[in-house]
């Protein structure tokens, strides 16, 4: 075995992990797809640079735009958005009692099996707020995120939708991108 100081040792270990922990910076970048569908794509990326240019390859290669940080602050709201299993409950009643704990929407959807899902906004202050009220009344929740909600949509035909749809796929198919916003119906 060679013969080496232990701080040594310990000092090329740590170096050597260091370089395992890449350091992840948040960006939000905005813009709009083609037929002036506001974008707005939320990203972690341990290289900008890369993230930026593949970010703008995808906006000019669909025919949209990237646009000025900011430029999008009124078109989307942050909230926090809680989904959970509606099953048999009175909604009306849910709503009345969960209006002190910041409720601002209510709603059921389906998700991608059919399924209804219950659909909570609040504002984006109010999540912990929120997710005690819902334990409290034993509310099963199957997600809590703080989410951008798009405070008006704008119609589209179905292949203008399809343009749209080709930037947000590209966009989601990347590592960097964490989340994807759009205001189409």
């Amino acid at each position: 075995a060679v013969n080496m100081p232990k701080d040594r040792v310990d000092a090329a270990i740590k170096r050597a992990s260091s370089k395992d922990e890449n350091n992840y910076e948040e960006t939000v970048f905005e813009g709009y797809a083609p037929h002036g569908v506001a974008v707005l794509v939320e990203t972690a990326t341990d290289n900008n640079n890369r993230t930026v240019a593949n970010v703008r390859s995808y906006f000019s290669k669909t025919g949209g735009a990237l646009g000025k940080t900011g430029s999008l602050d009124f078109i989307f709201s942050r909230k926090s958005v809680f989904r959970f299993n509606p099953g048999e409950m009175d909604l009306e009643e849910l709503e009345f009692e969960l209006i002190d704990a910041g409720l601002e929407d209510l709603y059921v959807e389906e998700d991608e099996e059919g399924k209804d899902v219950g659909v909570i906004h609040t504002a984006f202050e109010d999540f912990g707020k929120m997710q005690k009220a819902l334990e409290e009344k034993g509310i099963e929740v199957i997600s809590a995120k703080l989410e951008r909600v798009a405070l008006s949509t704008g119609e589209v035909s179905e292949e203008q939708a399809a343009d749209v749809l080709k930037l947000i796929d590209k966009l989601e198919e990347d590592d960097d991108v964490q989340a994807v916003y759009y205001n189409m119906a």
